[in-house]
């Protein structure tokens, strides 16, 4: 109760209508180079433009100009030539004479992407750059950007925040506290920032954006609020204290969706929306490929699929999820849809365990039931109740799963150092294409990367090295069908479900959309229906 209280006083009773308000994690840094999280590229991008962006309304997905227009690109793919749109400006700030903002420069672009791939500076972005031989200023508004080799994808990493525009002036006066500061192009400015409790931006009215956006009424300010607890999340949004949830607890589901899986009758009636979409999502058990048992045994890893049972889990789930087929979700380039051979099935999981020498279960050398440890990286009760329900499908196969349970930090430490037999894990797409999500089979990302199981196969590398290679989509598309009907067959993961995204707003907000990418998208909002 104190701490709903305290809520209630410093947020009031309802949000004004120029102010939208929601919940977010706590952000850890303002810098692009260092927005690593999800909710820091959310905080970062309401005050800075990267080169390019993603189309909000979009679907499939698609680029669109940011700071830039769209590149043009050489005929050898190589060279992409980026060019600053008119009227983009840093916004004013004491790190500049006078304390007014200038104007961006193809120089600015240059010593941004030289910060970001500056091991010096650390950044989690900078494998953003691991394709990038030179930047260069070409006149004060061109910029070439040269690849060491063809890499088809590379646009839409100058999507993300971490390719932002920031000024000179700004990193030499803050120095190490520029993470604390916020001088972009963007259009809001960041205002107030009581650190682990509220970030405050308002709408920058000289921002060149707004005109093209023909927003009739874009809130006059973005404000975020640290709440983590999903239950007060909830009742702050029940008593309009914030604008909208962008997730529902399990432990809510039943009182905002009904069973006909709509919104119910009594929250419609108040003024409440529901949003739900596919997400570039996949969530995953992964084998440690160098366990003398799991990563040698194939045919154990095709009945540990066969043995889960997806349709149990979307119900546990509240339908919030769609059984996994594969590495590649629903929405992303160049996805396989031909039906996955392992998918749920008991009697084939049992006829599976007997080829891979464990008849009902049993391992003969010792007469007992196969023990297969799974590591957890949280002891929550959500965390304890997925991992019974797991126990439960392998039960029924003769199987048993032997939990361990771990910090976040030592999991992460067990799964990079390859010290697991089975983990779970999730990834989010960065962009919509099958390169991001098979890159996590390839054997050059063996764990500390992405590969945490260690996957090899040199007939995958092959393959998914040919669709890097490839000149034409028909050529890359069938070197990625070939790469997700290797790694459909040899299961490196258990592949569990793709999770749906699930939003809730008042009806006063209006132009929302759910997307994969809601980095800066405040600004498309509407105050107003």
């Amino acid at each position: 109760m104190k701490r709903i209280g305290i809520a209630l006083l410093l947020f009031g009773t309802a949000c004004a209508a120029a102010t939208y308000r929601r919940p977010l994690e706590r952000v850890a840094s303002m810098d692009p180079i260092h927005a690593s999280a999800v909710y820091d590229s959310r905080a970062v991008s309401l005050v800075y433009e990267p080169l390019l962006e993603v189309d909000y309304e979009a679907r499939p997905y698609r680029l669109k100009s940011g700071a830039c227009d769209l590149p043009e690109v050489s005929t050898n793919r190589l060279v992409y030539t980026f060019r600053l749109r008119d009227g983009v400006r840093f916004q004013d700030d004491p790190c500049f004479p006078d304390g007014r903002g200038r104007e961006a420069t193809a120089e600015d672009v240059v010593f941004s992407l030289t910060r970001l791939r500056d091991p010096a500076n650390a950044s989690s972005g900078m494998w953003t750059m691991d394709y990038v031989d030179k930047v260069e200023a070409v006149d004060a508004r061109t910029v070439t950007i040269t690849l060491k080799k063809p890499f088809h994808v590379f646009p839409w990493l100058t999507a993300l925040s971490y390719s932002a525009v920031v000024p000179h002036e700004a990193v030499e006066k803050y120095g190490t506290s520029f993470g604390q500061h916020a001088v972009g192009t963007g259009p809001y400015r960041l205002t107030e920032w009581w650190r682990n409790y509220r970030m405050v931006f308002a709408r920058d009215a000289a921002w060149r954006g707004w005109a093209a956006l023909r927003n009739p009424a874009p809130y006059d300010k973005i404000e975020y609020v640290v709440v983590t607890d999903p239950s007060t999340q909830w009742l702050m949004f029940l008593g309009k204290e914030v604008d909208g949830l962008g997730g529902i607890d399990r432990n809510n589901w039943d009182a905002v969706v009904g069973k006909d899986g709509k919104l119910v009758p009594s929250l419609a009636a108040q003024g409440v929306r529901l949003f739900s979409a596919p997400t570039l999502q996949v969530m995953y058990v992964g084998f440690n490929m160098d366990d003398p048992l799991l990563g040698k045994n194939k045919k154990l890893r095709q009945a540990l699929n066969c043995a889960f049972d997806a349709p149990a889990w979307k119900r546990f789930l509240n339908d919030r999820v769609e059984p996994s087929d594969g590495p590649l979700p629903p929405g992303v380039d160049g996805r396989l849809e031909t039906p996955f051979a392992y998918a749920f099935n008991v009697e084939k999981a049992k006829k599976l365990l007997a080829e891979a020498g464990f008849p009902e279960g049993v391992d003969p050398k010792t007469g007992k039931r196969l023990v297969i440890p799974i590591a957890l990286g949280r002891a929550d009760q959500g965390a304890r109740e997925e991992v019974e329900l797991l126990q439960g499908f392998y039960d029924r196969v003769g199987i048993k799963l032997e939990p361990q349970f771990m910090t976040w930090a030592a999991y992460l430490k067990a799964v990079s150092d390859g010290h697991t037999t089975l983990f779970m894990l999730g990834w989010v797409g960065d962009y919509p294409d099958a390169e991001n999500f098979l890159q996590l089979f390839h054997s050059k990302n063996c764990s500390p990367g992405a590969n945490h199981g260690n996957y090899r196969n040199p007939e995958f590398d092959k393959c998914y090295d040919e669709a890097m290679a490839a000149t034409t989509p028909e050529a890359r598309q069938a070197a990625w069908t070939r790469a997700q009907e290797i790694v459909r067959e040899d299961c490196p993961w258990i592949f569990l479900y793709f999770p749906k995204a699930y939003s809730i707003l008042w009806n006063h907000v209006g132009n929302y959309h759910l997307t994969d990418f809601p980095y800066g998208t405040e600004k498309y909002l509407r105050a107003g229906k």
